[in-house]
């Protein structure tokens, strides 16, 4: 069976996608990172250096989500080559690699979710912690008062 030039041009458009929503993920965690470094400054507090400590994963793995999909942008423009020249044995092998690269920034993707959501769950539990603690403020003055 022959790689025909259409089949790798399938994946521009998607990974075109992907960097772009990728990209959106890291500009999003960067002015994150500069408000928390404005509180941190303000003053330290536990929650902030888990929320930090979870930034820099998350920063990392973006990084390697960017690093895979050009891998395999670049891999597939290469493999265009290739069948242009008609290397189709060597073309076949680059992009099996082009769409493992891109799988690997898939799964770099879901991890990266998975450890957002996880930064979310530290501000809610820092809010119902927060809400507990008026809750029971507010009960002491009440009993004080009766």
């Amino acid at each position: 069976m022959e790689l025909s030039i259409n089949t790798p041009a399938l994946l521009f458009p998607a990974i075109t996608l992907l960097m772009l929503a990728y990209t959106n993920r890291f500009l999003a965690i960067a002015a994150l990172v500069r408000k928390l470094h404005d509180e941190y400054i303000k003053e330290e507090d536990k929650l902030l250096k888990r929320q930090i400590k979870n930034l820099r994963g998350r920063i990392s793995l973006i990084r390697n989500m960017q690093a895979s999909g050009v891998l395999s942008f670049l891999l597939c423009i290469v493999c265009i080559y290739l069948i242009f020249e008609n290397h189709q044995q060597l073309a076949k092998i680059i992009f099996a690699a082009s769409l493992l690269s891109l799988l690997l920034s898939l799964i770099f993707s879901l991890i990266e979710i998975f450890r957002s959501t996880k930064a979310i769950d530290l501000e809610l539990s820092d809010m119902e912690i927060k809400e507990r603690s008026i809750l029971k403020r507010i009960l002491d003055v009440d009993d004080e008062e009766a």
